[in-house]
């Protein structure tokens, strides 16, 4: 059956620009699209395929936990979700787990939980959560508000109130609000919607220990940049701090749906039951296959594996000096190349090319590719974004 662009503008909601290849099926580090053209993929579904497409292990896992149990709600126990909070907890370090379906779902609990802290502790009219500018929480009201960018603010109101924002790496403009009225703040260790950018080392310590002074939680979204992204379990491993509470979602599915919060042992037993829910959170599936992506990804030697790609990746690109290119950044294998020219051009000339790219903002050509990739196809994808930066005129 060939795909039918007018029905799917007919039956499908208008809520995404979509680029033109029809994608049928995917082998390693490429996808494959229903002309029987080939793609390296730098996106993995916005950092979703961790372990590429066709991992056997992971299909091995998934395939087998189809044929016994698919769902049977959080009524009842279930063995692979166990066994998957048991090794993402001592993995993280932390304490206990929810499980949920998206990173705005993990978002939404983590805001619930730091309120309800602060309400058993304090009282109602300690709520308020505190986020970055330019940072990037999810598509729900709430963490919509909780998205520090005013063009997503537009529609949608009246928002959930109970939030501020802070300038990143601006420790006086946090100190400024850090108010009486504040239970948390929530960070992303690498802003990725909000341009590939990495918070400094010496703020986020300083902002932790302020934190752990006056006692308000520390949450750190690592929806993007979590589980193994950029050379280490959590981007926020980075810079030698500890969480109160961490969001996970994306890479930690493999391209199943999954979310959730993990929580320290300050914050372990906050909720009781009744306090939080999700019908779909600790799917079987889900777990069995996120399973196998703790235990391929999520140890020291191939964090140094990514670490070194990803210092590959940025000396390939700052050794070719291309006038187009104004900075690269970033950890691991979540990098953004600041660019002169518009890097939607760049995403559309890319797939001529066969080679998949995001963007983010105005100016930042975005690469999230699966963590199995090898040094060979990232040298391919970085000399076809070269070679098309070189033929844009300054």
């Amino acid at each position: 059956m060939s795909y039918d662009f007018n029905e799917a503008k007919e039956h499908i909601v208008n809520s995404y620009g979509r680029l033109d290849p029809v994608i049928t099926h995917g082998e390693g580090a490429y996808l494959y699209d229903s002309d029987k053209n080939k793609y390296l993929d730098f996106t993995s579904g916005i950092g979703v395929s961790s372990l590429g497409y066709g991992h056997e292990k992971w299909i091995k896992a998934t395939s087998k936990q189809l044929k016994t149990l698919v769902h049977c709600s959080n009524i009842f126990h279930n063995e692979p979700s166990v066994k998957l909070a048991k090794e993402l907890t001592e993995k993280a370090n932390m304490n206990k787990v929810f499980f949920g379906n998206s990173g705005a779902e993990a978002n939404e609990g983590a805001i619930k939980l730091a309120r309800k802290y602060s309400y058993d502790k304090y009282g109602a009219d300690r709520s308020t959560v505190l986020t970055l500018l330019q940072s990037f929480h999810g598509r729900t009201i709430t963490t919509l508000k909780a998205t520090g960018q005013e063009k997503f603010h537009k529609y949608f109101f009246p928002f959930t109130e109970g939030f501020d924002y802070v300038k990143a790496n601006d420790l006086e403009d946090f100190k400024a609000r850090l108010t009486d009225e504040v239970c948390a703040i929530m960070l992303e260790a690498i802003q990725g919607e909000g341009g590939v950018i990495p918070l400094d080392k010496e703020f986020v310590q300083e902002v932790v220990k302020i934190c752990n002074e006056k006692d308000v939680l520390v949450i750190f979204d690592e929806v993007q940049c979590g589980i193994a992204r950029t050379g280490k379990m959590f981007g926020y491993n980075n810079f030698d701090v500890e969480a109160d509470i961490v969001t996970v979602a994306k890479g930690l599915g493999a391209g199943l749906p999954i979310g959730g919060f993990l929580c320290s042992s300050k914050v372990a037993d906050v909720f009781n039951p009744g306090d939080h829910g999700s019908t779909f959170g600790a799917n079987p599936v889900v777990c069995a296959g996120a399973s196998v992506v703790l235990d391929e990804l999520c140890n020291e030697k191939y964090f140094e594996k990514i670490t070194k790609r990803g210092a590959y990746v940025k000396e390939l690109i700052e050794e070719a000096k291309n006038p187009q290119i104004v900075d690269v950044r970033g950890m691991g294998l979540m990098i953004g190349i600041k660019v002169k020219c518009d890097p939607t051009l760049v995403q559309k000339e890319a797939i001529k090319k066969g080679l998949l790219v995001l963007t983010a903002g105005k100016d930042v050509i975005r690469l999230l590719p699966p963590l199995v990739i090898t040094k060979k196809e990232l040298k391919i994808g970085i000399d076809i974004i070269l070679e098309i930066l070189s033929n844009i005129e300054n």
